[in-house]
């Protein structure tokens, strides 16, 4: 089965528009096949799927971790806010064998009846949702009492999460109590979030990136093919000086992370048992 089932209704649905179209720009998928190819695979291993486990992939992509969960055997739903990112992941796994069917929903909201899969997993998907509790809420509804989850998120001090903090200046003010996306990649975050509900473990990995030469070239390589990257550079877009800050900033940022000509992301592993 490989289809994308209509798209859900959400609460604030201007809101909800605006960060689907975010991540529609620029060319998302191929950041996940360039830069984090191996990630959802690494979420699969982690959270140990099984054949015939019904999966839920949250803020999927285009199948970064639900392509090797449907590879093991599982029967998958990848869901995600933006209708471009489904469909290029039901292009690409297009005519393959596995029980895979694409889904519409918003984290924030999820089309799912309580204690429907066994599995819920996210590789650097959900912690984009802009509002952590009802995530956190949606998250461990939809696993059944004994049944698992699985995330993979960059952590505040990564490289990841200084890239958002060089951007923040320049970026739109995001809505009023919405947190930060980084948050996720806190092990004390997690816990006040999924700790009365989940018995959690959690593991920093780094992640090598020999992608890029320099730092503009990594700059660039965002700069085009990154949603919030390209979000932010729009919202200067009249400001020539502005523009040369950040493109500064971000190269700058390239350059002094680099060793060994890699750039290594931080991410946290959460894996737990919903009680």
């Amino acid at each position: 089965m490989n289809t994308i089932a209509a798209a859900v209704t959400t609460a604030a649905p201007e809101l909800k528009a605006k960060h689907a179209a975010m991540w529609a720009l620029g060319d998302y998928p191929a950041v996940a096949r360039e830069v984090i190819p191996g990630l959802g695979a690494r979420l699969v291993d982690a959270v140990g799927i099984q054949p015939a486990e019904r999966v839920l992939d949250i803020a999927a992509g285009d199948g970064n971790a639900a392509l090797p969960a449907a590879r093991r055997g599982a029967s998958v739903v990848a869901t995600d806010l933006t209708p471009e990112l489904l469909e290029a992941g039901r292009a690409r796994t297009e005519g393959l064998a596995l029980d895979l069917t694409w889904q519409a929903a918003d984290a924030e909201a999820l089309p799912f009846a309580d204690a429907s899969f066994d599995v819920a997993i996210s590789c650097v998907g959900l912690m984009f949702a802009p509002f952590h509790e009802p995530v956190a809420a949606e998250l461990t509804r939809v696993v059944r009492a004994g049944g698992r989850i699985g995330l993979i998120a960059w952590t505040p001090e990564g490289f990841i999460g200084e890239m958002f903090r060089v951007m923040k200046p320049f970026a739109p003010a995001p809505p009023p109590g919405a947190q930060s996306a980084v948050l996720w990649g806190s092990e004390e975050h997690v816990r006040e979030l999924l700790g009365e509900r989940v018995e959690l473990s959690f593991e920093k990995e780094l992640l090598d990136v020999r992608r890029f030469a320099d730092g503009a070239a990594f700059r660039d390589f965002f700069k085009a093919s990154y949603g919030p990257t390209i979000v932010a550079y729009r919202g200067i877009a009249d400001d020539p000086e502005r523009v040369a800050e950040l493109d500064a900033g971000l190269a700058e940022l390239g350059d002094r992370c680099r060793e060994d000509d890699l750039v290594r992301l931080e991410y946290l592993v959460t894996t737990g048992t919903v009680r």
